[in-house]
């Protein structure tokens, strides 16, 4: 987190739901999915979803909205043989919010965060960029790994410019 801005430590370290948090602090809270489909994941994520390189991946990417400001650019990723399995519940989300049935469910454990400074070279800015149509400064993001019934889920946040409104 060494350079990340000081309002961001908190929400970069915080091990709780990013939607809770995100609730707390705004009056109208949306989730925008912008798509969920079958796609080959990023290299250093195959490793992370136990799916052998080369395969697609079942992946959900959505805004998070407070008080009509896009906040953060969040990307799922999980194996596909795990839709009719361990994550079945990932399928029929819709617009609900993912943290919302992670945190729900005891017999989901997360892993640790990590967090990272993304420029505009890497692929989850210029899928953030891409999602709010404009260009964007660099970014930072956390990434952990939840698991269910031995099966992993990987959830990458991306904290937008609009998120410095909801850190008071």
């Amino acid at each position: 987190m060494t350079g990340a801005p000081l309002f961001l430590y908190p929400w970069l370290a915080d091990p709780a739901s990013l939607t809770a948090r995100i609730v707390a602090r705004c009056k109208n809270f949306q989730v925008r999915v912008l798509r969920e489909t079958r796609a080959p994941p990023f290299l250093d994520e195959y490793d992370l979803i136990a799916l052998p390189l080369q395969r697609h991946a079942w992946m959900r990417e959505v805004l998070l909205i407070a008080d009509g400001v896009p906040v953060v650019f969040a990307h799922s990723i999980l194996s596909p043989r795990d839709l009719t399995g361990a994550w079945h519940m990932a399928r029929a989300i819709g617009s609900r919010p993912l943290g919302a049935a992670l945190f729900a469910d005891p017999g989901i454990s997360r892993g640790p965060l990590h967090a990272a400074r993304l420029t505009p070279a890497h692929p989850l800015h210029r899928h953030a960029a891409a999602a709010v149509g404009t260009s964007l400064p660099t970014l930072w993001g956390r990434r952990s790994r939840f698991c269910r019934s031995g099966r992993p889920l990987l959830v990458t946040e991306v904290f937008l410019p609009g998120v410095a409104g909801l850190a008071a």
